[in-house]
């Protein structure tokens, strides 16, 4: 295969910059232009574009979800984040660990996670090859604080240090004796990082128990004084 000439370099970057200006330009047509280039690049900057206007429906999205080039499925997986309607399950099962780790992200910043991708969160988290991606999805099960995945995030505080990190910050989002436990357990972590959330977290809780206990001797503390 022949190398490109410095030519066609060229124009593919004039091409990206164009496309990504659009969306500066309030130029939606040049940015709906980028969708079908043959630089998957300048399809992703397409993508930036069209959101960046406010124009970026669930159809021109899905379809990105499904681009041959994983680079612009990692753009629309990070793009989900704000359009809730659209389907992500896709990308939670995407071939590229660089992708789902997008899509685990995004699931952490919606409002609402549907109960399938919640359940594909749990298995990456627990399951996944890649590092990246066990992490990204404990960080957004810790940000959709649902309870059923408490077991999950417990069993991430003994896997890479990464991991066991997002884990131990994830446990914020969660209540009982055995994240209290957890806690504990991380204070002896080989990771000072992960020693230091486990810190910070108990150090929070130890403060949040002072202050209600404050509170609720008060009234007694009131009757000492009118006596």
């Amino acid at each position: 295969m022949s190398e490109p000439s410095p030519g066609a370099e060229v124009s593919r970057v004039d091409a990206r910059r164009r496309v990504a200006m659009a969306g500066h330009l309030d130029d939606a047509v040049t940015a709906r232009d980028g969708l079908t280039d043959v630089d998957p690049k300048v399809r992703s900057s397409a993508l930036g574009a069209l959101a960046r206007l406010g124009v970026l429906d669930a159809v021109t999205l899905t379809a990105a979800c499904a681009d041959e080039a994983p680079s612009v499925r990692r753009r629309a997986a990070q793009l989900t984040a704000g359009l809730a309607s659209v389907d992500v399950a896709g990308l939670l099962a995407d071939a590229d660990p660089m992708v789902v780790e997008m899509a685990a992200w995004a699931c952490g910043e919606r409002v609402d996670v549907d109960p399938g991708a919640f359940a594909r969160l749990c298995e990456l988290a627990s399951g996944h090859d890649d590092a990246l991606v066990r992490e990204a999805a404990v960080a957004a099960l810790g940000a959709i604080g649902d309870e059923a995945a408490l077991d999950v995030v417990l069993a991430a505080t003994h896997d890479k240090p990464a991991v066991r990190r997002r884990a131990v910050i994830a446990l914020a989002a969660f209540e009982g004796e055995a994240v209290d436990q957890a806690l504990r357990d991380a204070l002896t972590d080989r990771d000072w990082q992960v020693r230091q959330a486990a810190e910070e977290l108990l150090s929070i809780t130890a403060d949040d128990d002072d202050q209600a206990g404050g509170l609720a001797a008060s009234p007694a503390d009131d009757d000492q004084v009118m006596s």
